[in-house]
């Protein structure tokens, strides 16, 4: 039984030694990068996601940005003016993808969602601030629907009103940004394309 004890004494010690390891290996900065970090699937592979981590705890965003349009204009093999040409084309596609991006509705209204107590897309900026963006008509639309969903008192009849709003706003969104892939689709070469679906920019 003593040598049972010590066994797993030593397993424990094993255990724990490498759930540290582990902790460490997530934590620590510019971890995750076990992958090549090559270019494709949208930037995630290790490198890119040790990117964008590092980003996150205070990185300088125009710099993460540059690398990884840099690492896209390498995966499609253009030269820099070339690759100046597709930019604006890919940027603009991007931010209709990212206007569009009102999916996360639910999380936002149990957060207390746009103009909800926790400060979202309503709330007045702090004195001093910039100006706030323009919302995208899908997250406004969404953010509209989220309040009538707020109040329990809410009509059917201003939740249908709601909900048919964020749906044609939705639609006119999709319908902009099937143009503008189509746009930057008849720039590219057959290889280019395929690049950009890895990176999620076409589907």
């Amino acid at each position: 039984m003593a040598l049972t004890g010590k066994v797993r004494n030593i397993v424990a010690t094993v255990v724990m030694a490498s759930l540290s390891v582990a902790v460490w290996g997530q934590v620590a900065p510019g971890g995750g990068g076990g992958n090549n970090g090559d270019a494709g699937a949208g930037g995630n592979t290790g490198g890119g996601q040790g990117a964008g981590r590092g980003g996150r705890r205070g990185g300088d965003p125009a710099q993460w940005r540059q690398q990884m349009n840099e690492r896209m204009r390498t995966a499609l093999g253009a030269s820099e003016e070339e690759f100046k040409a597709l930019q604006p084309k890919i940027e603009q596609v991007q931010q209709l993808q990212r206007d569009m991006g009102g999916g996360r509705g639910m999380m936002n209204l149990f957060r207390g969602g746009p103009g909800g107590d926790r400060g979202g897309a309503g709330a007045a900026p702090a004195a001093g601030a910039a100006p706030a963006a323009p919302v995208p008509a899908v997250q406004e639309k969404m953010a509209d629907l989220q309040t009538s969903l707020a109040n329990a008192e809410a009509k059917p009849s201003e939740i249908k009103a709601k909900l048919e709003a964020l749906r044609e706003a939705k639609a006119k969104a999709r319908e902009a940004l099937t143009k503008a892939q189509t746009d930057l689709r008849d720039l590219l070469t057959q290889r280019q394309e395929a690049v950009l679906v890895t990176f999620g920019v076409l589907d």
